[in-house]
């Protein structure tokens, strides 16, 4: 059983940066692929961007490209997320994800643990 600890959210004004850190325990970290999600109050989890297990290849959702970055250290078993040139629209709970699946999923249902959420508030 994987365990998955977010941290690093808060409240920034647009235009800013936050850098999310997602601690593992009780698992592998390489074996998995990992990603994060964002939920707003009245949306499903999104996906943000995910990053294989060797950290080679990462996807994003177009919103992110060019202004997040997605990241791991597997032998510290945690993953990162670079935000930078924040919007309102960046506002959510953000979670990560774990997932044994083969590629790199973009669907929540892939993935088999998470975390618990950090908030993310980005004010205009």
């Amino acid at each position: 059983q994987v365990q998955l600890v977010e941290s690093g959210g808060g409240w920034v004004q647009a235009g800013g940066s936050l850098r999310l850190s997602c601690v593992a325990s009780g698992g592998t970290f390489g074996r998995y692929v990992m990603a994060w999600f964002r939920r707003t109050p009245d949306k499903e989890r999104k996906f943000v961007a995910a990053i294989s297990r060797d950290g080679s290849s990462s996807y994003y959702v177009d919103s992110a490209k060019g202004r997040f970055t997605i990241s791991r250290d597997n032998p510290r078993n945690t993953l990162y997320l670079q935000m930078n040139s924040l919007k309102p629209e960046d506002t959510a709970v953000y979670y990560c994800a774990a997932g044994d699946k083969s590629g790199i999923p973009t669907m929540p249902v892939f993935y088999d643990y998470w975390g618990q959420g950090t908030q993310v508030t980005v004010s205009s």
